[in-house]
């Protein structure tokens, strides 16, 4: 039997030496920035800022998280790694998207390659064990999964608009994981250290990625996150099962299906509330003025907050604020609502659609503003 006294040393550890670990090695990659990995000198790339900043980011995200993957082989049960089939997909997926990633960095790939790649990730993902469970009929969960992977890589590009927040939603989006996996009382899972470690490496970049940033995290960091935060949300969120039901009746298990479905898909939009939220909005109105959604612009809920005249620290701390709701929310959902019913379906996604609502109805008063200005 493991002792958790030991576990906790062993993940607290392993949390600080990360975290330094982190540090020094984007230090290290601002020295080489002179010459290597700066963004916004290709024209067509649109950057909230002007100013020309190296994007390393990403590549530490990756090399904690392989760090992760050995340390918990050197520390545990090395067998969890070699004959677990979903992790070798997760893997696969996420190796997939930082080379991907990567090139986008140095070439600026066209969005065709992008989405080509983002299915594939999601192909892998079922292939492998990994997918997201609505139905009885698997062709829709599939499809589903698809959709969410692509959905939320793009969405963790979108949201890499402005300095820290893409950073500041995924460090939230790791911990309403982590208390999860800590209620299911299952921390000596890979899952956990592999938390620890993309965490780590996310809190060691904040310091370089804070207003004024001196760093970006780049493509190679978005599509990293995008597909690990997307497997994530689908292990520990939409194929979160509660207890199985007694219920005999035809009837029965078809109300408890669809209220475990229900209770699914509101942790997974409450936890991504803001990719969701943002590009939802930015999808809205750009098809409204008939321009294309794959194209980067200044109308993220971001920069209309700005317009309205939050500082950039605001609109972080605001994003923080919000982020810090969803992880209560998290907690209260998994940890004190013993049965799940519709009215606590209901009363969350009010939350959702409270959080959704603003932040579109920013962009709306934006232009209003904007306009009698002009």
């Amino acid at each position: 039997m493991i002792d958790l006294q030991n576990v906790t040393f062993i993940y607290v550890v392993f949390f600080f030496v990360t975290v330094l670990f982190s540090f020094l090695i984007n230090s290290i990659f601002l020295k080489f920035s002179k010459t290597l990995g700066l963004r916004n000198q290709v024209g067509d790339l649109v950057r909230w800022e002007s100013e020309s900043k190296p994007a390393f980011g990403g590549i530490s995200f990756y090399i904690l998280f392989l760090l992760s993957i050995i340390g918990y082989s050197i520390m545990f049960d090395h067998t969890q790694v070699l004959l677990n089939t979903k992790l070798l997909g997760l893997i696969m997926a996420v190796t997939l998207a930082f080379l991907m990633g990567l090139a986008d960095d140095a070439y600026n790939t066209i969005p065709l390659l992008k989405i080509s790649t983002q299915i594939c990730c999601g192909i892998i993902l079922i292939y492998t064990g990994t997918y997201i469970t609505v139905s009885s009929f698997m062709p829709l969960n599939y499809l589903v999964t698809i959709v969410w992977i692509a959905g939320i890589m793009n969405a963790m590009n979108l949201i890499d608009n402005m300095d820290a927040i893409s950073t500041i939603v995924s460090i939230f989006i790791i911990l309403s994981a982590m208390i999860v996996i800590y209620l299911q009382k299952d921390i000596t899972s890979i899952y956990f250290l592999l938390l620890i470690g993309v965490l780590s490496a996310l809190l060691g970049f904040l310091y370089f990625n804070w207003y004024p940033s001196k760093m970006y995290m780049g493509d190679t960091g978005s599509q990293f996150l995008g597909v690990f935060l997307g497997i994530i949300g689908i292990v520990y969120f939409w194929n979160f099962f509660p207890q199985q039901s007694e219920m005999t009746s035809a009837e029965g298990i078809q109300t408890f299906s669809l209220l475990t479905t229900a209770k699914n898909a509101t942790l997974a939009f409450i936890v991504f509330i803001i990719p969701i939220a943002d590009t939802t909005t930015v999808i809205i109105n750009r098809i409204g003025k008939g321009t294309s959604p794959f194209v980067g612009g200044k109308d993220h809920t971001t920069h209309h907050l700005f317009y309205l005249g939050f500082s950039n620290i605001k609109i972080a701390f605001l994003f923080m604020l919000i982020s810090s709701f969803s992880l209560l929310f998290v907690y209260i959902i998994n940890a004190l609502i013993d049965t799940w019913t519709f009215f606590h379906f209901g009363l969350f996604i009010i939350y959702f659609l409270t959080i959704f609502g603003a932040l579109f109805y920013s962009t709306r008063v934006s232009k209003r503003k904007s306009s009698n200005e002009a």
